[in-house]
């Protein structure tokens, strides 16, 4: 029995506040990336909707439920895919949203913030500043702080993936999710070791920024003085304990990946699926790179989780 912050008839709930233009997402077996990799790809995909990520899964439960408690305002801090659904989700229900995101962002990520309709501030630092920030913002207004990972909706949201993934029967044995606050990861994890208990969850995140890689093999948090990785969507330093203490549950494994590894993902997706992604989409692909013993003959499912990549980072790191 997993004793986490997660319950499966709330994430079963939950679908009902979610607009269905997130749910029921593709799913499909990719046979010449498979050929290329040695095994068999799944690919989960979670960029063909209006946020061009999985975050409105999240964000969808946090705005229903904000306007069900009569509150017209709501505060985060995004390296950009949050931002963006945020400020989408609470757009459609008449919330005024701010983010607060770090000057060193993608820009293609800050234009699509404003054009959702969302406040954007730009703090300078990382995005431990940017948290700090919208904390701040969030006291001196008296909104709601939206906490990526810590608040229990974007953890549930996320994990009405794991729904889909458990409905598609017992074709795969390992999926790979990206690492960064954890929502993805504990979200998805929780519900396949509720319900397809035999399938392997393996975390990944860059090798520079690994604090919750590193969290999770010394079953404590561990934090970093710095994060260096194109992959900006997974890029903290201080990771959540009690996300940590989710995920040392429903996790089998984390590793860390290079940034060679990354952008040569990236480009094996363009190569053969034709999905230009962002760098965090790329984390699964990059951990079979590292390690193909690992993975020769199984049936693995990555899930493509964004594609908010400026598109002139993207010509230099795929086409250089």
């Amino acid at each position: 029995m997993l004793t986490t912050r997660l319950d499966l008839a709330r994430i079963r709930a939950a679908r009902r506040d979610i607009d269905p233009i997130f749910l029921d997402t593709p799913l499909y077996q990719c046979d010449a990336l498979g050929r290329e990799l040695g095994c068999t790809v799944s690919i989960k995909l979670e960029t063909a909707n209006p946020v061009r990520s999985f975050k409105a899964r999240g964000t969808e439960l946090v705005a229903t439920r904000l306007t069900g408690q009569g509150r017209a305002a709501a505060v985060c801090a995004s390296a950009g895919n949050l931002g963006q659904a945020l400020g989408w989700s609470g757009h459609r229900r008449g919330l005024a949203v701010t983010v607060v995101a770090t000057r060193r962002a993608p820009a293609a990520k800050l234009d699509r913030i404003r054009a959702l309709g969302a406040e954007l501030e730009l703090v300078d630092g990382d995005f431990e500043a940017a948290r700090e920030r919208a904390a701040g913002i969030a006291r001196q207004r008296g909104i709601r702080l939206v906490e990526d990972s810590l608040d229990i909706e974007t953890c549930e949201g996320a994990a009405t993936i794991g729904l889909e993934l458990a409905a598609a029967g017992s074709s795969f044995d390992t999926v790979l999710i990206a690492l960064g606050g954890g929502a993805l990861a504990t979200g998805i994890g929780y519900v396949l070791k509720t319900l397809s208990p035999g399938v392997e969850v393996i975390c990944v995140q860059p090798l520079g920024a690994p604090a919750m890689t590193r969290s999770w093999h010394e079953r404590r948090v561990v934090t970093t003085d710095s994060a260096d990785t194109i992959a900006d969507g997974v890029a903290g330093r201080f990771p959540i304990p009690a996300v940590l203490e989710d995920l040392l549950q429903v996790a089998d494994d984390a590793v860390l990946v290079h940034e060679a590894s990354i952008v040569a993902g990236m480009r094996l997706l363009l190569k053969h699926t034709g999905l230009v992604v962002e760098p965090s989409a790329a984390l699964g692909i990059a951990a079979v790179l590292e390690d193909p013993g690992r993975f020769a003959g199984r049936h693995l499912v990555t899930i493509i989780c964004g594609n908010n990549v400026d598109l002139d980072a993207y010509r230099r790191w795929v086409h250089p």
